[in-house]
């Protein structure tokens, strides 16, 4: 129950990490985005989403720590959660930061298309989009490929711990037969030893009736030859 319990609160903290990874690579977004608002919307409402997703994360983990024995692991637990939380609160404010700088970013822009005619700032705009949209996706990849690690790693930790119950039924069992073995050569040992002891009293007593045989023929054979001794 104990591996049990440390598998949930690693893959817990496995997929907070990853949330924060989210997080961070969607702000970054955000400050490079050119515009337009929408797209700026878009991906504030990504980014909610994934806030609220690690949020309750974070919550689990707190109650995954009331849940433990041991002190030292609920202290332990509990410290993790909480620098879980300061980093989602850091997040926050660099995201704030970021929706402030792009706002700024693109009323400039804005502005500058107005007085300019914004034929140049459109094809500056559309290069800049292509190159941030082959940003995002090697992000997302990257993302993916934590994502299956951590993935993996979980499945590995999940093994290991199969095989150590199996093996932990094994020796039990092993240690029982061994038990039962000794139990049947004592009791073996204590026929023996009465079997040898039985088979003893029985020469003795079969010596004492030839004996007493003997002495019979003995006297009967002393009457009939001797009568008169």
């Amino acid at each position: 129950m104990a591996a049990s319990s440390d598998v949930h609160v690693r893959i817990c903290g496995q997929e907070i990490i990853k949330y924060d990874l989210e997080i961070k690579a969607l702000i970054q977004d955000i400050r490079e985005c050119p515009g337009p608002q929408s797209e700026l919307m878009d991906l504030n409402s990504r980014v909610k989403e994934k806030f609220g997703q690690l949020r309750l994360r974070i919550e689990n983990l707190e109650q995954m720590a009331k849940e433990q024995d041991k002190e030292t692991d609920k202290l332990a637990i509990l410290s993790e959660s909480e620098s879980h939380r300061k980093q989602m609160l850091s997040n926050q404010t660099a995201w704030r930061k970021a929706n402030l700088a792009c706002k700024l970013s693109i009323d400039r822009m804005e502005k500058e298309e107005l007085l300019h005619g914004g034929d140049a700032s459109v094809r500056q705009r559309k290069t800049t989009k292509e190159s941030l949209a082959q940003t995002s996706s090697g992000i997302t990849e990257s993302l993916m490929n934590i994502s299956r690690m951590m993935s993996q790693q979980v499945q590995q930790s999940e093994e290991t711990i199969s095989t150590l119950a199996t093996s932990s039924r094994t020796v039990l069992e092993t240690s029982e037969e061994f038990k039962a073995m000794t139990g049947t050569i004592h009791l073996g040992r204590r026929l023996i030893t009465k079997y040898n002891r039985r088979e003893l009293t029985d020469k003795l007593l079969i010596f004492l009736a030839l004996a007493l045989f003997l002495a019979t023929v003995l006297y009967i054979l002393k009457k009939r030859l001797f009568p008169f001794m």
